[in-house]
């Protein structure tokens, strides 16, 4: 098990991610928008691990980075391009080398051009 988390906001971010993966690494869903309670309690049982959150690029992903960053100033913040919006319509290829940079071991499948 890594010491890394990884926050996304739905179940379908989560399946385009979790492929690409080469190591066991918890995805959490947020599922949408989230309060901070429900944030918190979501996050307690890995707060000692590297929070990285990977949310899409419109207005709900959004509002989520801003209470990361308030709630969890240490989280790495990981971004799609603003012409795919979502994590889930982002080629997996592309996600793989987002990954591969913020430090993932990812499936070397998905890094064949």
């Amino acid at each position: 098990m890594s010491d890394k988390v990884l926050i996304v906001e739905g179940r379908q971010d989560k399946l385009q991610i979790h492929p690409i993966l080469a190591e066991d690494i918890p995805i959490l869903c947020t599922n949408g928008t989230i309060s901070a309670s429900n944030l918190e309690e979501l996050i307690y049982p890995y707060e000692e691990y590297d929070l990285y959150a990977f949310f899409d690029e419109d207005y709900s992903g959004d509002c989520l980075r801003a209470l990361m960053k308030r709630e969890y100033p240490e989280t790495y913040f990981l971004r799609t391009l603003s012409l795919y919006k979502q994590v889930e319509v982002t080629p997996r290829k592309y996600l793989a080398r987002i990954l591969l940079a913020a430090d993932f071991k990812v499936n070397p499948a998905y890094l064949i051009e």
